[in-house]
């Protein structure tokens, strides 16, 4: 069964795609001749059923359609940032194996050229579509990583795990065709991907807006095209806390924000409600490793579920063990294993990898944390996000958390750096509210934070540094830990 078709079938009447500044017009055949239509202009390239094709992803419908049609021509999608696939493009090819590309832009075709493999922008063929069949077990898909470190790992995603987990994440968000996403997150991103595809698999539509360095713009956008969900990790909504007018700017047609990609403080979580009282909110929990969504915590427990990731989606097993392997009782602290059809066969060309991760058919997540009576689960950090110190492991979101909420600070992160007496401690970069209580502000943390810490190293910069998908990318933290000491 290929997804895209499945998916093609359940289009309505309300279905389309749409880019913020253009007007909307809803069209399903539309939609539907596109992706056929770039299906085959792949198939024209005289690529085979199961080979790979990078595809550069912008903030537009056109990679989304190019997507949904190399999946319909039994092509396996590999969808990249298209910065960083014009930057890195051999990386990407030895890594994936793809025999072409794919670009938005027809200005990167020629920079490409040199790649010695076929490089397209367009998707319209005038050739008759040969798809090949597909089953639920066949790659649909391989999903760069969100790490904040180190090269881009490939997942392997199939047809059957996009239908499982779509089916999902629709059936918890209670999705409708009347729905419409407003969209920052590229379909490179699993978290991007899940929402383009939930909204489509229910007969939806979605609107891509690339202007959130104007966050205004994009609230205004989202009354415009009435839209009803609005996506982002962490960093999205502290922006929009703080350099926005959310709350003022009229949104009548909105009914949901999603929030994944790690933990929001729940006293921000809380302000965002105050806010917008009518809008539900749904913290989730999810991994590429696990196509996207892993759990939801539904708005109607935010009262008393609040800092929790939700219960597991329908299709899901969660368990928590020891670093033996054996299971652990509720409220119990250890290691996060999933397991159902949306976790992914392995890594591309990883097999020794797989061997760590993928345990007999369960996920090992490396993240940690307890299930409590009620079946809600609750993350307490990640496998090496933490700092060891004199032997105690300190995760860095309760560094962070406790930084956060000192006088003065609009945001914080933290770095493990050796320590002669410790072992390690906490590096802090703290982000001050105004720059002339700059000096102030780094005096509040070293006496605010617990002398346990030792920490010696704290540092005033003016904004977090953030990867692509709008995540803390502590690497460059720590080229500026070294630069420092230089």
């Amino acid at each position: 069964m290929n997804f895209a078709d499945t998916l093609i079938r359940r289009l309505s009447p309300h279905s389309g795609l749409g880019l913020a500044g253009v007007s909307l017009k809803p069209d399903p055949n539309e939609l539907r001749q596109s992706i056929l239509g770039a299906g085959a202009a792949f198939l024209s390239l005289g690529l085979r059923a199961g080979d790979r094709v990078l595809i550069g992803c912008q903030l537009s419908p056109m990679p989304a359609v190019s997507i949904l049609g190399a999946m319909h021509a039994g092509l396996v999608a590999v969808p990249v940032d298209e910065a960083q696939l014009t930057n890195q493009a051999e990386m990407f090819l030895k890594s994936a194996g793809a025999k072409a590309i794919w670009v938005e832009q027809e200005a990167t075709v020629a920079r490409l050229s040199a790649t010695g493999v076929p490089v397209s922008h367009g998707l319209r063929s005038s050739q008759a579509n040969a798809a090949v069949p597909r089953q639920l077990g066949d790659l649909a898909a391989l999903m760069t990583t969100s790490g904040s470190t180190g090269t881009p790992r490939l997942v392997k995603i199939t047809h059957g795990n996009l239908l499982a987990n779509t089916i999902a994440i629709a059936e918890s968000q209670r999705l409708t065709e009347l729905d419409r996403a407003l969209l920052i997150l590229p379909a490179s991103y699993c978290f991007g991907a899940s929402v383009l595809f939930s909204h489509l698999f229910s007969g939806g539509s979605v609107i891509f807006d690339s202007r959130f360095m104007f966050p205004d713009k994009v609230l205004k956008a989202i009354s415009e095209f009435q839209c009803t969900t609005f996506a982002g990790v962490p960093s999205v909504y502290q922006i929009l806390l703080k350099r926005s007018n959310l709350g003022t700017i009229p949104m009548p047609s909105l009914r949901r924000l999603l929030q994944a990609g790690g933990a929001l403080p729940v006293d921000l979580v809380q302000e965002i409600c105050r806010r917008l009282p009518l809008v539900d909110f749904y913290v989730m929990y999810g991994q590429t490793e696990a196509t996207a969504r892993i759990s939801c915590l539904p708005p109607e427990m935010l009262d008393c579920k609040l800092g929790s990731v939700g219960r597991p989606l329908p299709n899901l097993e969660v368990a928590i063990r020891d670093d033996s392997g054996r299971p652990l009782a509720a409220n119990t602290s250890g290691r996060i294993y999933i397991k159902g059809p949306s976790v992914s066969p392995g890594y591309w060309d990883e097999s020794e990898r797989d061997h760590e991760v993928f345990v007999d058919g369960w996920l090992d997540t490396r993240d940690t944390g307890h299930l409590d009576d009620d079946g809600y689960l609750w993350i307490e950090g990640r496998d090496g996000d933490f700092v060891k110190i004199r032997g105690r492991r300190i995760a860095y979101g309760e560094i962070e958390t406790k930084v956060r909420s000192i006088e003065g600070v609009q945001d914080a992160a933290a770095c493990a750096v050796p320590h002669h007496e410790a072992g390690e401690a906490p590096a802090l970069f703290v982000v001050p509210h105004r720059e002339a209580d700059r000096d102030e502000v780094l005096q509040r943390v070293q006496k605010g934070i617990p002398p346990a810490w030792t920490c010696e190293q704290i540092q005033a910069i003016a904004q977090l540094p953030l990867n692509t998908r709008g995540k803390l990318d502590r690497q460059v933290l720590a080229s500026l830990l070294q630069e420092a000491h230089e």
